[in-house]
């Protein structure tokens, strides 16, 4: 019987792979990678080979990388210096790694991760570095967005909240003026004192509502709207604010542009773009509002930052004025951010225009050069369906006495609000009950000698709507009136549309008087 042989010794050297198959691996690499000679200059390593992959990343070619220092590549001399210091302590196994910025042939910048890895001879020494560069701008975009996203949404809870407390002092402030106002009828310097008021009392009110829409307590209304409509209808009042700062100019499209919005905040949205575009106007100033369709193919949507390829409708507005650096459109969205002077602005009114674009499915970019002018571009997406026609907003009237009887419990934890609205609903004839808390509510209601059939509440809060099931399951016909916040997903939304309003502070006492008479009425 023959005896096993034993196993043939393999040397490392008769397996390595040939240098071609190396070379072709290194090329075929996503990543994009450079060798380099270790003597490391002020200028950086000197490039000795270069794969397809890096070529791609940072828009050079080969010939314009071999033989070159891989400095020019990297737009922060931070970066070569770091690697000055480290090439002296290099070993291998022990990679510097790193991130930034790199400056393309282009002349743009991206956003890369790298790694350089010692490589060393057979007596340790070590001889060459390995760079391997990953591009990571898309993944940084991505972070950005949602620390933006995240810090929009902390600062939106907050000012949700102050808008919420802010809503019950106006509430009083313009509630006793139009009460005032009635006393006052025959006497028209006082009159005026009160108008004046009452013009600061409603200017706060719109400040609580970009509060509100920016907390996201105030629900967007979408309709499908022709947006060239809208932009027309609203060309004086755009007009009368550019003013003699400069000069307005229309370019809308000819064919009609539908989209889903709410008519009121994109009202808003284009108002804030344009007053923003009339103040950085110098001498000889124009600001262009331009409608247009465009469609994004497939190929232009490569980042998931992008909108979905489809058909789009762009509102921009541009202007010829101071324009901006590129760190104050870094900072340009972020809430109570302004470049204007202490007084002169609130720092909400491009917070509150990214958050309604954002809202309605769409994307705000901005395109600015200093002393050359700046670009809003806005694109929405394209709706099929016929525009809705847009229905007037209503007339502000005196106060009026409707003169009622019904019997109405009132929950309003305010002190304030509470006597104001329990005031005048006695003073026109009903009999109010109004308690602080839903216990002392539901209390008075049991004491009432007959059932309440009107209860107005900020019915979202849970004891409101706790005390409105218990009434309802006494009397189902008792009416509501809800007058907290709007919401996407209002209370009692399975109620007639005859037994349930809705009348978000700061409400009009004329309003609240009219509200409550139509609802027993019906």
């Amino acid at each position: 019987m023959k005896k096993n042989s034993p196993p043939a010794t393999v040397s490392a050297a008769s397996i390595a792979p040939p240098l071609g198959l190396l070379a072709a691996a290194l090329r075929a690499q996503s990543e994009g990678v450079f060798i380099a000679e270790i003597a490391c200059a002020a200028e950086g390593l000197q490039i000795i080979f270069v794969n397809d992959s890096l070529c791609a990343i940072t828009g050079y070619g080969s010939p314009q990388l071999i033989g070159h220092a891989h400095g020019l590549l990297h737009a922060d001399r931070v970066d070569l210096d770091r690697l000055v210091r480290w090439i002296p302590t290099a070993r291998p196994g022990q990679p510097l790694l790193g991130e930034g910025y790199l400056r393309r042939a282009d002349g743009h910048s991206i956003y890369a991760a790298w790694s350089f890895d010692p490589v060393s001879d057979e007596a340790g020494c070590v001889t060459h570095i390995v760079a391997a560069y990953r591009d990571t701008t898309e993944k940084r975009r991505l972070q950005e967005a949602l620390v933006h996203a995240q810090r929009l949404d902390a600062v939106g809870r907050l000012a949700g909240g102050v808008a919420h407390d802010f809503n019950n002092l106006l509430s009083v402030i313009n509630g006793y003026c139009e009460v005032l106002a009635t006393k006052l009828a025959g006497q028209p310097t006082g009159l005026d004192e009160i108008n004046a008021i009452h013009t600061a009392g409603r200017q706060g009110a719109a400040l609580a509502q970009q509060l509100l829409v920016f907390g996201r307590r105030q629900a967007l209304h979408p309709q499908v709207i022709n947006l060239n409509t809208l932009v027309r209808d609203h060309a004086a009042i755009l007009g009368r604010l550019v003013g003699d700062s400069g000069r307005l100019e229309l370019e809308l499209s000819e064919e009609p542009l539908h989209v889903r919005v709410d008519p009121a905040q994109f009202t808003q949205v284009l108002l804030n773009l344009v007053l923003n575009a009339r103040d950085a106007l110098r001498d000889h100033g124009r600001i262009t509002v331009v409608t247009e369709s465009r469609t994004l193919p497939t190929e232009k949507n490569r980042r998931q930052t992008d909108l979905p390829p489809g058909d789009y409708a762009l509102l921009s507005v541009r202007d010829n004025g101071t324009g901006m650096d590129a760190a104050t459109q870094l900072q340009l969205f972020e809430p109570f951010f302004t470049t204007k002077p202490v007084g002169k602005g609130t720092g909400l009114g491009l917070a509150l225009v990214y958050r309604v674009v954002q809202q309605s499915g769409g994307q705000i970019t901005v395109q600015s050069e200093l002393l050359v002018g700046t670009s809003f571009d806005i694109l929405l997406p394209r709706d099929n369906a016929p525009a809705e026609p847009s229905v007037p907003s209503p007339a502000v009237t005196p106060l009026p006495f409707t003169r009622g009887s019904e019997r109405v419990l009132l929950l309003e934890a305010d002190d304030v609000v509470r006597k104001m609205v329990a005031g005048i609903l006695t003073a026109d004839g009903y009999r109010v009950y109004a308690g602080s808390t839903a216990a002392e509510t539901l209390s008075l209601a049991k004491e009432a000698t007959q059932p309440i059939q009107l209860f107005i509440a900020p019915l979202a809060e849970a004891e409101a709507g706790a005390v409105a099931r218990a009434l309802l399951a006494r009397r189902a016909e008792t009416r509501l009136l809800d007058v907290g916040p709007t919401d996407a997903n209002p209370p009692f939304a399975a109620l007639p549309e005859n037994q349930i309003s809705r009348l978000p502070k700061p409400f009009a006492l004329s309003q609240l008087l009219k509200a409550s008479r139509l609802l027993l009425d019906n």
